[in-house]
């Protein structure tokens, strides 16, 4: 299938293009924001398009045009303030939604979110922007209408993966980017991560025995 990566220079999004590349399942085209990120992946042999989650929703529409999947992975990042998570965490993933909708061949879009980001009382008060663009961007895309699989990662690290996590009766936990790369390489065109939402922390089960 046609992936198409949104954040791809992220640190999860790198690790996500890679690993597809690798693995060779899936056509993975990744987005970036600026000319020397896409020059950098196309250097090593990527696929890539320019897209700017703060553009309009048309141009982010023709940059996914004639892809089966798309994965969210973008974020504002921890050093900027709540307007830029608002514009990129919240405001980008209900455009890149509005644009696969638009776009009409999406099969499964696939979002990276935050563990507890359900859950008001449980979000700690320094980083409740950050929850609150999580919370209404997976509302957002549940309520869309298109296949969806959303990822609940705990607190991100950048220890090696391990390539064992736990999806069930989650609390609270760690997990190493790493591993969400891998895991998101996995729920990618699996019907049984059809319309899921999955916690995801490091644990023992391997994570091709997830699903």
């Amino acid at each position: 299938m046609n992936v198409f990566v949104i954040g791809a220079n992220g640190q999860i999004g790198k690790q996500l293009v890679e690993r597809l590349h690798e693995e060779g399942k899936h056509q993975v085209t990744a987005m970036v924001r600026k000319q020397e990120q896409l020059d950098d992946f196309t250097s090593k042999g990527y696929q890539a398009v320019l897209g700017d989650l703060e553009g309009d929703v048309s141009s982010l529409e023709q940059a996914m045009s004639g892809m089966d999947v798309v994965v969210f992975a973008a974020g504002s990042g921890g050093s900027t303030g709540a307007d830029k998570t608002l514009l990129i965490d919240l405001d980008g993933a209900a455009k890149s939604i509005e644009a696969a909708q638009a776009n009409g061949n999406v099969k499964q879009f696939v979002m990276v979110s935050a563990l507890k980001a359900e859950d008001r009382s449980a979000w700690p008060e320094e980083m409740k922007p950050y929850y609150v663009a999580k919370h209404h961007a997976d509302r957002l895309l549940e309520a869309s209408g298109l296949t969806y699989t959303i990822v609940r990662p705990g607190a991100l690290t950048d220890d090696g993966g391990t390539g064992k996590v736990k999806t069930s009766d989650v609390k609270t936990g760690e997990i190493p980017r790493a591993d969400v790369a891998a895991f998101l390489a996995h729920v990618i065109g699996h019907d049984a991560a059809h319309n899921q939402t999955i916690d995801l922390v490091k644990g023992d089960t391997a994570i091709e025995d997830t699903f």
